[in-house]
């Protein structure tokens, strides 16, 4: 059982996922630069101790990742896993954490980094979006893909009906990754990731 802790900043519906998933993982936090985040509150309803770190109450993004770390460093934390996490993270704290840092990104990634991403997809006209586990590195969303999901998009969508679609992928696409993460399976070779399941190693480049 490894140690996680969840970053969030709002509502936490992927953070609600994983803790349905009964991954063999034991949450130590969960800690949200919002102190308003209803995340928060479900990690409080289910016994996980919950921490409030505004950065507004810090000068710099540097400072405020520091104490970041100290707050994360402080639960033993093996695994850190971003569940809408919205801050950049400073290098000192991707560095720090290298390998056992995870985020989801709401689209097929390297498609559409950053925010709006289904506004993107629509106004692009692709026919495919999706979502992707990757690894966190110093440049925003480009870390190395563990898995992705992908959903069509269709001719009447908006972009609140392509999200629900992707969101409903993202709860089941996240907890495989950290399973495979808790369960030593994943493995970074050339800036891809190795999956190793039943001791043959496969390359996992989508799921649907």
């Amino acid at each position: 059982m490894i140690k996680t802790v969840v970053l969030l900043s709002g509502r936490g519906s992927n953070f609600k996922a994983l803790l349905e998933a009964d991954l063999p993982v034991t949450f130590t936090a969960a800690i949200s630069n919002r102190p308003d985040a209803a995340g928060l509150e479900y990690a409080r309803a289910r016994g996980i101790p919950a921490i409030a770190l505004d950065h507004k109450h810090y000068q710099t993004r540097e400072e405020f990742d520091a104490a970041l770390i100290h707050a994360i460093d402080g639960t033993g934390a093996d695994l850190v896993i971003l569940a809408g996490y919205m801050r950049i993270l400073t290098k000192a704290f991707v560095e720090h954490y290298a390998g056992r840092l995870i985020n989801i990104h709401p689209s097929l990634l390297p498609m559409f980094p950053g925010l709006r991403t289904h506004e993107a997809a629509l106004r692009e006209g692709v026919k495919i979006h999706g979502c992707t586990v990757h690894f966190v590195t110093a440049e925003l969303d480009h870390g190395p893909i563990i898995i992705q999901a992908a959903v069509p998009v269709l001719p009447d969508d908006g972009p609140d009906s392509l999200a629900a679609r992707v969101l409903a992928q993202e709860h089941r696409i996240y907890p495989q990754a950290v399973r495979w993460f808790a369960e030593g399976k994943l493995a970074i070779s050339d800036g891809r990731v190795n999956v190793r399941e039943d001791g043959v190693s496969q390359w996992v480049l989508a799921a649907s």
